[in-house]
């Protein structure tokens, strides 16, 4: 018996996801040659929802030499699938058993003194010296060293044995958003922490500063390398544009499993939301909130169904979605999409987290582990 799989599906293409990665380095060549920022290709969160085994090994295949997760966990992961590029940890390791960094030859970030004398600690017992990447907070707020303290802090950190130091970062809390002012503070702090790491001594292989909407936004903050993340993913952040050539990697699509005709003043669906005002036709899908899809759905979005756009109306259940078909002539068995094209119309990531008030990073993310991944 041939393996079955469920209705509801993800189809990940890694040749467009490859075809991004090859756009993006191009812009950087075009817009800055001499010489050009490398790439840092971010697969956390089990590769924004895309599965971090197949991304990585598909973008290394593309020419990645340097992986980004969240954690040595991830790390872990992306290892025992066979990745042999370097491989960033970008998170806290507190929480972490630092052993994995030697056991899976991790590249830890440092962002306090605390996981400095940790690493530097398992360092010397492994007796081995430890690249690491160390982190700036220039206003976030989130992780890192504070960039007005810098000289206090650091001292104890450049002078430890086991460790050297391979490349400083920070990150911008605000690179997706125009109007704020704090993307240049940030930009300008991050200037001056290179200058106070030059007088500490400190010199770094290269620097790194710029997530997918840094990318797209000023080349001031590309330095040595950028570290795009859903770029790679063939989606820009919203509100920016790009002239990037870039593909959706992901889409999202299931099939009709029944039709059913409602009368007027019929209600669907949990918590009677929505009753019918005429005779309708409305067609059950069998992706819900424990595949993904946000609540919010319902009432406000659509999806793709024979070429045009039908509504989601009622609830989303756990398992199940209602769709209104009226006029379609809709089969059990007919595509359903989500997220993709179909005859001429596209719904992305974009338009779906628009839909909902959220951001295309959670949509893709969200798509549930039951959804069986196919890559092309």
């Amino acid at each position: 018996m041939g393996e079955r799989v469920r209705p509801t599906v993800a189809r990940v293409d890694l040749e467009a996801l490859k075809a991004n990665y090859r756009a993006i380095l191009e812009h950087l060549r075009r817009e800055r040659p001499a010489p050009p920022p490398g790439l840092i290709g971010v697969v956390k969160a089990n590769a924004y929802g895309h599965g971090a085994a197949q991304v990585g090994r598909a973008l290394e295949d593309a020419g990645a030499d340097l992986l980004a997760c969240a954690d040595i966990e991830e790390g872990a992961t992306l290892r025992a699938a066979g990745v042999r590029a370097d491989i960033l940890i970008f998170g806290a390791l507190s929480v972490s058993d630092l052993d994995g960094l030697f056991d899976c030859r991790l590249t830890p970030t440092i962002s306090s003194p605390g996981a400095a004398r940790a690493v530097q600690a398992a360092a010397a017992r492994y007796k081995q010296r430890v690249r690491y990447h160390l982190k700036i907070d220039t206003g976030m707020n989130r992780l890192g060293f504070r960039f007005d303290n810098l000289r206090r802090s650091l001292p104890e950190l450049l002078r430890s044995e086991n460790l050297d130091l391979d490349a400083v970062f920070t990150h911008f809390a605000t690179a997706d958003d125009p109007a704020s002012t704090l993307f240049d503070e940030q930009r300008q702090r991050f200037d001056r922490v290179l200058a106070d790491l030059q007088t500490l001594g400190a010199r770094p292989r290269f620097r790194h500063a710029a997530n997918s909407a840094a990318v797209v936004r000023d080349s001031r903050v590309w330095f040595e390398r950028v570290r795009p993340g859903l770029l790679l993913y063939g989606i820009v952040p919203p509100p920016l544009t790009s002239t990037i050539p870039l593909t959706p990697v992901m889409t999202l699509t299931s099939r009709i499993t029944a039709v059913k005709g409602m009368r007027a003043g019929e209600v669907t669906g949990y918590g009677a939301r929505f009753t019918a005002t005429k005779p309708m036709t409305i067609a059950i899908v069998p992706a819900g909130y424990a595949d993904g899809l946000d609540l919010r759905l319902a009432g406000r979005g659509c999806v793709l169904i024979r070429g045009r756009r039908a509504p989601i109306i009622g609830s989303v259940c756990m398992d199940m979605i209602m769709i209104d078909v009226t006029g379609l002539d809709a089969s059990p068995g007919d595509e359903v999409v989500f997220i993709g094209h179909q005859d001429g119309d596209t719904i992305d990531a974009r338009e779906m987290a628009a839909t909902i008030g959220s951001i295309p990073w959670e949509i893709v993310c969200r798509v549930g582990t039951r959804i069986d991944r196919i890559y092309t």
